[in-house]
């Protein structure tokens, strides 16, 4: 015979207190207090030194508070500079390094402004002034079969060299008016090399000058700072730069030897006034060439040298036109 299924109670077992015969649950008795607070669940609490802790942090900002603080007070203070320190260090800069002198630094300032001017004459016009001059001659013609100029009319040759300097970063050059009177042709060369023809835009025969202009320049082309004479006197060093005989550019250097000085043509066809006489080095070619003092500014224009021989050579006393003179020739104001 099948044994019937047996199956457990779902509902759950009374507490024991109500099994007992006679309990009611407005008897029951209190459970002690250490009993209820074990029955309890137990709050965990939080370390005092976590690191999430605010007092551990607002003790860690302190502690570097009080190093940085203690760093700064310990770093030894700066000594102030004395002028006996100065002095030491300039001393121990000339002894060790070579500086360039004043006549160096001059030259380097005032040489990107400085060009070459030469002026250019048609072999046709040479040729008319030789046969001017054979038919004033008694000279008698050679023998033989007549010859013939192959290169043409057209064809031109060097006239003359000279110096400017350029006084307006457009182009405007100054010179000397000897250097390109009766000229065919100017042409000028820049410091970087670069050539260009020029045109004589204004004339000063009072005082020897003219004024160009080039029709192509360098793109980085600098003018020359010029400075008032009011303030020179003699005893000054200057620099004089040109192309004396065509060779250059070179520089010399002197003094201003005297001012307000007076020359006169070894023709005696001009004279002129007010010139500034110096003792640096100068020679054909170096006409229109600036004189600069030894910040490399520009006081005069090179003009003209005492020759009382024929040879045309520097015996030791230069004139330069002052500058002021010069640039109201180019239509500058004066200082």
């Amino acid at each position: 015979m099948r044994r019937p299924a047996l199956y457990s109670s779902s509902r759950p077992a009374r507490p024991a207190a109500a099994d007992q015969p006679g309990a009611s649950a407005g008897t029951a008795e209190p459970q002690p207090p250490d009993a209820a607070a074990a029955a309890a669940p137990q709050r965990k609490r939080r370390p005092f030194l976590s690191p999430s802790s605010p007092a551990l942090q607002w003790s860690a900002i302190l502690l570097l508070g009080v190093a940085l603080a203690l760093s700064l007070a310990l770093r030894p203070m700066p000594r102030k500079l004395t002028q006996e320190d100065i002095n030491a260090a300039v001393l121990k800069t000339m002894e060790t390094q070579v500086m360039p002198s004043e006549y160096a630094r001059a030259y380097e300032n005032v040489r990107p402004a400085v060009v070459r001017v030469v002026s250019y004459v048609k072999k046709s016009r040479l040729r008319d002034a030789e046969t001017r001059l054979s038919t004033k001659s008694a000279k008698p013609k050679p023998l033989g079969p007549a010859t013939t100029d192959q290169t043409g009319d057209s064809d031109e040759v060097e006239n003359g060299v000279g110096t400017g300097v350029v006084i307006i970063d457009k182009g405007v050059i100054l010179t000397n008016l000897h250097v390109v009177h009766g000229a065919d042709h100017v042409r000028v060369v820049f410091y970087d090399g670069l050539e260009a023809d020029a045109t004589i835009t204004g004339v000063q025969a009072e005082n020897d000058l003219a004024v160009l202009q080039a029709n192509k320049i360098p793109d980085d082309l600098i003018s020359a700072t010029m400075r008032s004479t009011s303030d020179l006197a003699p005893g000054d060093k200057v620099l004089a730069v040109g192309f004396p005989f065509g060779i250059g550019p070179s520089a010399s250097g002197g003094i201003v030897s005297g001012l307000g000085r007076v020359f006169r043509s070894p023709e005696g066809k001009q004279e002129m006034k007010n010139l500034i006489q110096f003792d640096a080095a100068a020679n054909p070619g170096n006409s229109g060439g600036p004189l600069v003092t030894m910040d490399g500014e520009v006081v005069g224009i090179v003009t003209a040298i005492l020759n009382p021989t024929s040879a045309r050579t520097f015996i030791g006393i230069g004139f330069a036109v002052p500058i002021e003179n010069a640039a109201s020739a180019a239509g500058l104001p004066p200082f």
